[in-house]
Formats: C-alpha cells, sequence, structure tokens
C-alpha cells in the first residue's frame, strides 16, 4: 500500500520533455542530454553495488566499493584518487579514547581552472554491518527494489555518474566527493569535503528525497553528538557508600537535567548511560552519551554553553571528575537566499521534465549541513525517491533513477548556460 500510494503520488512513472508554464523551454541540446542521462545503465549498477556490503565499520567491504566506485567514475574526465581517511577519536565504554580508522574517500577533480564550479557528493558506507541480517535485495512489486543502501545512497551515486556523465562543457569544472563514513558523521571527511566546497558556486548531494513521492528536504536542524565520561570513586555499598562517589547517579543526573532543558532552539537525547558494576559496589566509572539538535546556529552555541555549565555544576555537585567528549559536526542548514534561488530553479527544470518538485524541514542531517556552513548554496536530497532507510525495509522505485538522472543533468546544464544561479 505505502509503495502504491507513493507511486500515486508522484503522479507519471515516466518523464515527458513538456514545458509547464515555464518561461524557458528545452532546447534541443537539453532534450538531447536528459535522455542520455536517462538512458545510462543506473539500475544495473546499483544491483551491483548494493550487493556489496558497505556498513561504515566494514573497512574491507568499502575498500572493495571504493574500487569499484573508482573505475566507475574513471569514465568522466579529470583527475581521481582515493584519499586516505584520518584517524578518528572514539570514546569507548570504559571511557578510553583512542583512535579508530575509516574507508578510503573518493575525490574527483574535473577542470579547476573552469570558471562555473560545482561540487557533488555522496557517500558508499550504510548503516548496514557485514553481520547484519539485512544483505539481499528483492523485488517487492514490479518497480520496488528492496535492498541494503538501494536508497542511501546506492541508487543516489549512479544518478550522480548518469547526470555527470551526459555533460561536457569546457567551462564546467567539478570535484567529486565520495566519502566512507556519512552514516557515522563524516568526522574522517568533513575536512576533505570543506576543502571541496571552496569556491564552488552550488553543490548537490545525493541522499534520497525525503519522501517516497520526491519531496526535497530543505532546511535542516543541526547534530551535536558527544560522550560525557564520569570519574567517581568505588567504595563498599553497605560498610562505606559515604566514601564513594557515584558516577553512574552523576551521570544521570546530567542526563535528566539536559533533557529538562530541551526546547524551542534545540532538542537533547540522552541515548545511553554505560557503567556501573556489582551491586555492592559504588560505581567509580560512567560515560553518558546525547545528541543534540539545534535549529540555528545561535541554538548551537546556546546548547554547548548548556552542557559545559551542567558539566561544571554536576562535577561539583556530585564531586566527580567529568570530561566532555564530541563536538556539533553538522551545522545547522538554514535555506538562505542563494539556496532560495537553486532550490527554485531545481523546481522550475523539474517542472519542465514532468516532475513536480517540493521542499520541507527536516530534523535529518547529512553532508549538505557541512556543505552549507561553507556558504555554497545546496540540494542535497538529489538521489532517488524510495524510503525506510535505515531499516530491513528500505526501498527504491526504480523509474526514479531516470527522472533524476534528468533532473540532475538539466539544472547544472541551467546553472552552466546562466553563468550563476
Amino acid at each position: 500500500m505505502q509503495h502504491a500510494q507513493a507511486r500515486r503520488n508522484r503522479g507519471v512513472s515516466q518523464f515527458f520533455w513538456v514545458s509547464y508554464g515555464i518561461s524557458m523551454t528545452l532546447t534541443a541540446t537539453e532534450i538531447e542530454l536528459t535522455q542520455a542521462a536517462a538512458a545510462a545503465p543506473m539500475l544495473a549498477q546499483v544491483e551491483q553495488w548494493a550487493a556489496i556490503n558497505t556498513g561504515t565499520r566494514n573497512l574491507r567491504g568499502l575498500r572493495q566499493m571504493a574500487g569499484v566506485l573508482a573505475d566507475a567514475f574513471a569514465t568522466l574526465p579529470g583527475e581521481i584518487a582515493l584519499v586516505k581517511a584520518p584517524p578518528v577519536e572514539s570514546v569507548a565504554a570504559d571511557g578510553k579514547v583512542s583512535e579508530i580508522e575509516h574507508g578510503d574517500h573518493i575525490q574527483l577533480r574535473v577542470r579547476p581552472d573552469a570558471p562555473i564550479q560545482m561540487l557533488f557528493t555522496g557517500h558508499m558506507d550504510t548503516v548496514f554491518s557485514v553481520d547484519h541480517s539485512f544483505q539481499t535485495q528483492k523485488w517487492l512489486e514490479p518497480g520496488i527494489l528492496n535492498g541494503p543502501g538501494v536508497a542511501d545512497m546506492k541508487g543516489g551515486i549512479a544518478v550522480m555518474l548518469a547526470a555527470l556523465s551526459a555533460i561536457d562543457h569546457p567551462d564546467f569544472g567539478y570535484e567529486v566527493v565520495i566519502n566512507s563514513d556519512e552514516e557515522t558523521g563524516s568526522a574522517s571527511s568533513a575536512a576533505l569535503i570543506a576543502r571541496a566546497a571552496k569556491g564552488k558556486l552550488a553543490a548537490f548531494t545525493y541522499e534520497p528525497s525525503a519522501l517516497p513521492d520526491g519531496t526535497l528536504a530543505g532546511a535542516r536542524a543541526g547534530s551535536g553528538n558527544f560522550s560525557i565520561i564520569f570519574t567517581g570513586k568505588s567504595a563498599h555499598a553497605g560498610r562505606n557508600p559515604e566514601e564513594g562517589r557515584n558516577a553512574l547517579v552523576a551521570a544521570a543526573d546530567l542526563a535528566v537535567r539536559l533533557k529538562a532543558a530541551s526546547g524551542k532552539g534545540f532538542s537533547c537525547n540522552p541515548a545511553r548511560i554505560e557503567g556501573g558494576g556489582p551491586n555492592n559496589v559504588v560505581p567509580d566509572h560512567a560515560v553518558l552519551r546525547v545528541n543534540f539538535r539545534p535549529k540555528t546556529p545561535a541554538d548551537e552555541m546556546i546548547a554547548r554553553a548548556l552542557l559545559d555549565t551542567l558539566a561544571t555544576e554536576i562535577a561539583r555537585s556530585h564531586d566527580v571528575r567529568v570530561h566532555v567528549h564530541g563536538s556539533f559536526g553538522r551545522p545547522p542548514k538554514p535555506i538562505d537566499t542563494d539556496a532560495l534561488k537553486l532550490f527554485t530553479l531545481v523546481k522550475q527544470c523539474g517542472a519542465e521534465l514532468g516532475q513536480s518538485i517540493s521542499w520541507r524541514d527536516t530534523g535529518g542531517v547529512c553532508d549538505g549541513n557541512n556543505i552549507a556552513a561553507c556558504g555554497v548554496p545546496v540540494v542535497d536530497t538529489m538521489g532517488v525517491c524510495g524510503g525506510s532507510i535505515h531499516s530491513a525495509d528500505e526501498f527504491m522505485i526504480a523509474a526514479s533513477l531516470d527522472e533524476r538522472a534528468a533532473l540532475s543533468a538539466l539544472t547544472i546544464s541551467r546553472i552552466i548556460s546562466k553563468g550563476h544561479l
């Protein structure tokens, strides 16, 4: 029922080169390039790529995927490279901080001296680990493919490649970044994305549509993940409990206070407390994991100040040591004037292709947050239509492959023609 409703909401299952009252209609060249983009072997690519497990921690699978994608994108002009990911700090359940490795990222540079520069990003990793039960693909019904990463976002990578393969213009330069750690916050690739975003006129990220009907994600909240380490003092729970300093109680106190402080500008989700031990021992160690979702950059500053203030108060009132580890890795992404121009252009191009394009705000985050924070307007859901991502019910609407490829190709072509947004 969900899939049938999605198709009805999207209207026609194939696009048509017609004008819907838009002042600029498709030229012969635009028809040719959108048809070329739509004709790319995207479905076969998605089926091949989704058969490779690329959970963020599956370094072997990511290595294989990076090689496959590097070969696929090598058909484009320019220089392609596998970029070694720097190690990222991680806090274990015992509070120890260590470095963990991530898979290589892919970077492609095409005509870096061309006057028009854009950025295109995607991610090869999924949320499904190598030992997850969800590993295979199946057709739920004609046109609806279920499989790990088919929508999020191996379908989007295929759409990106198809669109770029259809466009070859001397005034058009671009960078492609496909990272291996988006699903865990892009900590090892954020600096690479920021460097690639520098000087770009606009950017597309190929996350799946916000809704199965093709609705784009508009403004996004930000996100910050923190691991807060508490060190108290152990003591016998019966003989001398007053000499102990209960780290678990201190963590719980901070969790309750942070949750109570959630309001208009941000939300806080205390997600887990790790620590404790035998019932007859006052626990001297705990780790609290929390996530913040600020709506604006000002809200992010308020949330961070609150966390620091409460951590200091908890340390004092419970006589424990408190160490805050983490950061706001995804800045809030409002829709500013330039971003609105880009969204409007995508909507206009969609109309000329028989696609109804709209957008809505969302609390979800992605690499689009980081790109927007660099001052580059971005539409970050240019990938396929689908749904139920991050679950074994994930699906992709196959017809959206050619639709979205044509949409990207036409929008890019219009940006090249105009020389601006």
